[in-house]
């Protein structure tokens, strides 16, 4: 089945003053036109494709009817199915943790497009891209590898816990042809033969195409904005205490996850949006070099931060209630 930063600091510390947070200010058109064709012209579209076994399987018609008779239901009504292979086993968990590494890879790595299943690669990233995900390939053959010495143990278990319900066509020989991590690079170009045949018409689909791209600059642009806000959100969330209140429990990653946040906008950002380039750099501000346990440690430091975080989630808000949803129109998959 296939799918797709240290300084020191003080209690008395006190954040850089903060730049007032302008009113949404709507994108010029020329902005919008030029980003689009910016990112027309440096990024590549690269499609993940997974494939993986399927693990569960519906009974058949007979076994339907046994249990809808169990429960004196109407079998029509009712979808059982089977689990072939315990993926709790450390060996199938390892090839499942590969592919988690991949897909995670892919996203960090690029901007969504309009297009299920495909996505923006910068252009210049391309040879490390194609390493990274040629090295993770190879781990999953390596642990592919793994699970199929355990393959015979896996189906004497199925054997054991199904009964009745086993049946030997459902497993395959071997496991190994039935994992893959494949990725390729569509063309979101017109065919250039499509000039020659018909010029009013290609020149119909470069239109389509540069309309396709404006919508990804805008998809690009709620995408960091939404998850900037749920990032802000959850760190001010954790660090505002009320008096007498016992300060929350945060993890490191509340933090990391916007530092790692930061990074990826600025390598990714396609300067779409000045408003929203103005947010990310404030959110930066805010954190600076402060780091998890200065936050735990400090009150004041820990106070401050809370509030001049909710300031940018209440703009970051702003920002996106002033914009029209995204009305993005996806293929069907």
């Amino acid at each position: 089945m296939s799918t797709t930063l240290d300084r020191q600091v003080t209690s008395s510390h006190t954040l850089p003053a903060s730049p007032e947070v302008s009113q949404p200010e709507t994108q010029t058109p020329t902005t919008s036109h030029d980003a689009s064709e910016r990112l027309q012209a440096t990024t590549t579209a690269v499609r993940l494709r997974i494939r993986w076994p399927g693990v569960r399987k519906t009974l058949t018609a007979e076994f339907q009817q046994q249990a809808a008779d169990t429960f004196s239901a109407d079998s029509k009504s009712l979808r059982v199915s089977k689990k072939l292979l315990d993926t709790s086993h450390p060996a199938f968990r390892a090839a499942t943790s590969v592919k988690t590494v991949a897909v995670d890879y892919w996203k960090r790595q690029t901007l969504p497009y309009i297009e299920p299943g495909v996505r923006l690669l910068r252009r210049e990233d391309l040879p490390a891209f194609e390493m990274q995900l040629t090295s993770i390939q190879q781990e999953l053959d390596e642990a592919v590898e793994q699970l199929d010495r355990h393959y015979g143990e896996l189906v004497q278990q199925a054997r054991e816990r199904l009964g009745h319900l086993f049946d030997p066509a459902d497993y395959a020989p071997s496991l190994q042809p039935l994992f893959a991590i494949q990725w390729e690079y569509p063309s979101c170009d017109p065919p250039a033969y499509l000039l020659q045949v018909s010029p009013q018409l290609y020149h119909a689909e470069c239109a389509r195409v540069q309309q396709r791209f404006n919508e990804a600059v805008r998809l690009a642009e709620q995408t960091f904005a939404e998850e900037l806000s749920q990032l802000v959100q959850h760190l001010a969330e954790r660090l505002q205490t009320e008096p007498g209140e016992t300060p929350k429990v945060f993890r490191d990653s509340a933090v990391t996850n916007l530092r790692e946040f930061f990074d990826r906008f600025q390598r990714l950002n396609i300067r779409s949006d000045e408003q929203l380039d103005g947010l990310v750099a404030q959110a930066r501000q805010v954190l600076a070099s402060t780091s998890p346990q200065q936050l735990r440690e400090q009150a004041n430091l820990r106070s401050t931060v809370a509030n001049e975080l909710t300031r940018v989630e209440a703009a970051l808000d702003g920002w996106l209630v002033d914009r029209p949803r995204r009305n993005i129109q996806r293929r069907a998959r």
